[in-house]
């Protein structure tokens, strides 16, 4: 390359001297020094965050502001997809808040948590996809598969980090891997069908998979850090956080209904046992398993179980929608749909555009820590924006 650089210069006698050599300077640094990652990486003036994961941080449910008995119109303002020409006339496109993924099931709203957060980055980059489990965020060259049409995340997230500065990277991950949304629907198919409470099966299982899913959850994190150290970044110039989940359901103490008005009205077909099975046992044993693994791994955790207090689906400080929606007295989680009418039934029991907001700011505010971990909680009687951090171990 050297010989070929003084050839090339030789062959161009009329440029003038001074030139000739500035030429051939250039043209070995070149040959010397290939460019590096972290030149297009981490050195770039382009900011981005971006978030990793499945349904509950991929914006799931982002299409609506509230749940409301009115098929028809806007639903009371909760539809969030739907277009009407003087209230009468009205088209629903899922797109119009899930873009292109609401064709391929991702679901990446406008409004998830990594959308919502009040980060002053010039990108926020959404890969997560609804349904997707620990295996779809590791590298492919690592045994993770692809997903809905699009490859590993952690494959998606190396593009990302060598195009841009990324700043911060979010994950949500393990719920699926433990098959928390067929635990779900077992528990309100056992009470649409008079078969009993659901809780103690349930939990069984929950535990059953559970070393599986800590083990793909160590891996996640694992990868997502190889990948942005082949991108050139140092630890120093990026941020991880592990983010848990929240409850979509109250303790039975909570609810508001008590008979077939939990399904017909509600939208909550849940035994008593298993309503405060779910809230109090069931996600907490997730997020703790989720918690212990960060710990371990050096992560920083943002707990947010308590961020949908007294807005969860059927809640007794909540209500249905019945005119206009807002988010300091009605629910922040998607009711349970069988996708005949309203939505998809995919969007059941997941955080609503307003529970997404919330999350959100929860974000906003964990960025501002640069250590420890941290659990966010709304403010009683306020809307998404009051959310309010405490220190935990």
């Amino acid at each position: 390359m050297i010989l070929t650089a003084w050839t090339m210069v030789k062959r161009h006698m009329r440029v003038r001297p001074a030139l000739a050599v500035a030429v051939a300077v250039a043209l070995l640094a070149a040959a010397v020094s290939p460019a590096q990652p972290s030149e297009a990486g981490p050195g770039t003036t382009t900011t981005a965050i971006v978030s990793l994961g499945d349904s509950f941080i991929s914006g799931e449910a982002g299409r609506w502001q509230g749940n409301s008995l009115n098929m028809f119109g806007t639903r009371d303002g909760t539809d969030r997809a739907a277009r009407c020409t003087w209230g009468i006339f009205c088209s629903y496109d899922a797109a119009r808040v899930y873009g292109s993924t609401a064709s391929n099931g991702c679901h990446r709203s406008d409004v998830a948590t990594i959308k919502s957060a009040g980060i002053s980055v010039n990108e926020k980059i959404n890969i997560a996809c609804s349904g997707a489990q620990t295996k779809n965020i590791w590298r492919a060259s690592q045994g993770g598969q692809s997903f809905k049409g699009e490859a590993p995340q952690a494959d998606q997230l190396l593009t990302i980090a060598q195009q841009k500065n990324v700043k911060l990277v979010v994950l949500t991950i393990l719920a699926n891997d433990v098959g928390f949304a067929d635990r779900v629907v077992n528990c309100a198919s056992s009470w649409v069908l008079g078969l009993g409470d659901c809780n103690q099966a349930e939990q069984a299982a929950l535990q059953s998979a559970m070393p599986s899913a800590q083990a793909g959850l160590r891996k996640a994190i694992d990868e997502v850090r190889a990948v942005m150290a082949q991108a050139g970044y140092s630890p120093s110039q990026w941020r991880f956080v592990i983010a848990g989940y929240s409850s979509p359901v109250p303790a039975a103490a909570n609810v508001r209904y008590s008979g077939s008005d939990r399904w017909w009205t509600g939208g909550c077909p849940f035994y008593d046992a298993d309503f405060t099975w779910a809230k109090n046992t069931a996600t907490p044993y997730i997020v703790d398993s989720m918690r212990s693994v960060a710990a371990e791994k050096g992560v920083q955790f943002l707990d947010v179980r308590n961020a949908l207090n007294g807005h969860e689906v059927c809640h007794t400080s909540s209500s249905l929608v019945t005119s206009s929606p807002n988010s300091i007295t009605h629910e922040w989680v998607r009711w349970v749909n069988t996708g005949c009418c309203q939505g998809d039934a995919q969007e059941s029991v997941h955080p609503n555009a307003f529970g997404q907001r919330a999350i959100g700011k929860c974000l906003t505010l964990i960025y501002a820590k640069t250590s420890g971990n941290w659990s966010c909680n709304n403010t009683p009687g306020q809307n998404y924006n009051a959310m309010t951090l405490v220190s935990t171990p």
